[in-house]
């Protein structure tokens, strides 16, 4: 495994060196090889698009996966350049569309529950775009890797321009930490609970689907004000990140109404533009009926 890591130690450091001209035109030649010939979890892509999309046909199906691993690749190489982008370079291709959201809760003191997916290229967003182009302290939230070597690299890639990764079980002993000063913490709204943490089912994408509801009781918790955060692909490398208000007051809330707001608006976003979302992710490896008899 040490010679794996190192060889890609090498290769990411060619990567995040090369223009971004040359780094699509690899992108183009990488995604020939893991659809065509590696044909990475295309398994899992087609039964996932298949059961989102019963109504849509196999061209459309076809048409959605082959733009999905194009997105794949770029995003892929984009997280890998993120080792030399400066910060000129990311006020550049990443900008926020509503600033004045944010400035009007900043001004206000307000802390920030940012729910997000794994849709464009979430990870500039949390890395670089959120920490440059605001006054917030950003939280990321994150399951850490099992191998240390790249979990170790990935958090010193993550925290280049000032976010703070925290793991995802100490989220809310960090929010309370951090409660004096306004932050903004960045969480995925679509990750898949573990059997045992399994709180809440709901349908997503005409599925029967589990979510967590950490964000819907750490909003309530401490008072945080719930946004939306996407990630929207102007052209290959230029991004804008787009702020959606769901509850400025999570305490007068109803139980689940929260999780409800993000699940649909998450799923409405996939709706209009679904090949930006992650395909290739098991979302749907828990099943309710199979939960249930295992009691």
């Amino acid at each position: 495994m040490i010679v794996v890591y190192y060889i890609f130690l090498f290769f990411s450091l060619l990567i995040s060196k090369t223009p971004f001209w040359l780094l699509y035109c690899i992108s183009d030649f990488f995604r020939v090889f893991i659809q065509h010939i590696f044909r990475y979890r295309r398994k899992v892509i087609y039964k996932n698009l298949r059961n989102a999309f019963p109504s849509k046909t196999d061209k459309e199906i076809r048409k959605i996966a082959n733009k999905f691993y194009r997105n794949f690749c770029d995003i892929f190489l984009e997280v890998l350049k993120l080792k030399s982008l400066s910060k000129k370079q990311v006020k550049k291709r990443i900008s926020i569309r509503n600033p004045e959201l944010l400035e009007k809760y900043h001004s206000q003191n307000k802390s920030i529950m940012g729910v997000t997916a794994h849709r464009s290229n979430w990870e500039w967003m949390g890395v670089a775009g959120l920490p440059v182009q605001t006054q917030y302290t950003v939280l990321g939230i994150a399951k850490p890797l099992s191998d240390e070597k790249f979990d170790n690299y990935l958090t010193n890639v993550r925290t280049r321009f000032g976010m703070k990764v925290i793991h995802f079980k100490q989220t809310l002993r960090a929010l309370i930490k951090h409660k004096n000063e306004p932050t903004i913490t960045v969480i995925a709204s679509d990750q898949t609970p573990a059997k045992g943490e399994i709180e809440y089912w709901t349908e997503f994408l005409n599925q029967e689907t589990p979510v967590f509801l950490g964000v819907e009781k750490m909003s309530k918790s401490l008072g945080c004000v719930v946004v939306f955060l996407d990630m929207v692909r102007v052209r290959r490398g230029v991004y804008e990140i787009v702020i959606s208000t769901l509850h400025e007051n999570p305490k007068e809330t109803k139980e689940f109404e929260i999780t409800e707001s993000h699940v649909r608006f998450l799923e409405d976003l996939i709706k209009k533009y679904p090949d930006n979302w992650l395909w290739s992710h098991k979302r749907w490896k828990h099943k309710k009926k199979n939960l249930i008899k295992s009691e």
